[in-house]
């Protein structure tokens, strides 16, 4: 996964529009405000605007079929879900018109109380005492009740990306040593990632590492420190997965999706069968079997099997070419970024959707170990549809800061 990743921004005494990186640059929280943002509006912007629509109006048409006997099973109205993700999308709508507005350099600033108030919520989670705010669901903590109900995970991602780009460009002469450049990110890293672990949550953890190191590596760390943590960590994580018995089992499916589908094998099993289904152009809108009680999580964690059945191999087209115009999209606003925090933020905003789009398809179909990662402004949920929509905003934000290329000339 980390090769679409690998647009790496010149050096930046190579780039004109860059210049290199000074004490003055680093110290930036004491420079003077930055000018206004420009008003023109790029084709990146609105390519960017449209493939949220699209991917957001497709995913709610599928997310409403797949939830609708789920709602009836618990007495709750066929639109149940889908009004809670309309209202969602709303919340969303507005928090992307606004961010996008925001000067995205203020973020800058704004690092290390993000990432402290995400610490801070993800320490509630987990902490004794405090199950009335964050009670234990199917084995795990991991929400938080504070009016509404919400996952400091997804907001972690967020918070990380920016923290990561901010003291990326700060050390930018110094990420090419092991023990000043990356070793200082992991130390911030390490307790984000134990608390989530604590929840448990490996999946999230994972991601989030990951899409941390996607930054870290945009900004000029070395691929062989991160061969070299990588395999310093496979004895941890080893010992995790085979220390909790559902994760050792997920595993087990994941190598032998044939074996025990009655019991391990399960899920991935109704996955592989929703998926086969569809054959060319889907059993039809609305008509699945799998959602009658067969596959879990039909209208989440696994919304890609519902769409694979239902619209065939035109539906999985469809989704793979909007979640890559994303990648490109968002990969073109990075390369024209006024400045490299905007660059690796970019990046970092992309390959949430992008990275996580298409783990959650790479899961469907047994490609990765069954795991719950939201397929981005589809799957139903608040909280990855909030962060969704604020990776948007963030992107049209760098995007509207981008300098006019006819103009520059």
């Amino acid at each position: 996964m980390t090769s679409i990743a690998l647009l790496r921004r010149p050096r930046a005494a190579k780039d004109p529009a860059q210049p290199p990186v000074t004490p003055r640059e680093r110290a930036y929280t004491t420079a003077p405000a930055a000018p206004a943002l420009p008003r023109e509006q790029t084709w990146e912007s609105r390519a960017l605007v449209a493939l949220t629509a699209m991917a957001f109006a497709f995913g709610l048409t599928e997310m409403y079929s797949a939830s609708s006997f789920e709602a009836a099973s618990h007495d709750l109205p066929g639109h149940y879900f889908a009004l809670k993700q309309v209202m969602g999308a709303g919340i969303g709508i507005v928090l992307a018109a606004v961010l996008s507005r925001m000067d995205y350099r203020r973020l800058r600033r704004l690092a290390w109380p993000m990432l402290a108030l995400v610490i801070v919520l993800l320490a509630l989670v987990v902490m004794p005492g405090t199950e009335a705010l964050a009670p234990r669901v199917n084995g795990a903590r991991r929400w938080l009740r504070l009016g509404i109900q919400f996952q400091p995970s997804e907001f972690a991602k967020i918070a990380l990306i920016v923290w990561t780009a901010m003291m990326a460009v700060k050390k930018a002469d110094r990420l090419h040593s092991l023990s000043k450049g990356l070793m200082p990110f992991l130390l911030v890293w390490l307790p984000v990632l134990a608390l989530v672990m604590k929840q448990p949550n490996m999946s999230a953890a994972l991601l989030l590492v990951l899409l941390a190191a996607l930054v870290l590596f945009a900004g000029g760390a070395r691929i062989g420190h991160f061969i070299l943590l990588g395999l310093l960590a496979v004895p941890v994580l080893w010992k995790l997965i085979t220390g909790e018995g559902y994760r050792a089992r997920r595993l087990a499916a994941f190598l032998d999706p044939g074996h025990d589908t009655g019991n391990v094998s399960y899920q991935i099993h109704q996955s592989l069968i929703a998926i086969g289904s569809g054959g060319l152009g889907g059993v039809g809108f609305g008509e699945s079997r799998q959602k009658y009680g067969f596959l879990p999580e039909s209208h989440n964690d696994f919304l890609f099997s519902m769409i694979a059945e239902e619209w065939g191999l035109m539906g999985v087209l469809f989704v793979v070419a909007v979640f890559a115009g994303f990648l490109v999209v968002g990969y073109r606003i990075a390369a024209r970024a006024p400045d490299r925090f905007g660059y690796l933020v970019a990046l970092g905003m992309t390959n949430l959707i992008a990275v996580s789009a298409f783990l959650h398809m790479g899961v469907a179909m047994a490609l990765l170990p069954t795991t719950g990662v939201a397929l981005p402004f589809m799957s139903s949920g608040l909280s990855a549809l909030l962060t969704s929509f604020a990776a948007v905003g963030i992107l049209l934000s760098i995007a509207r800061a981008a300098k006019d290329p006819e103009r520059a000339r």
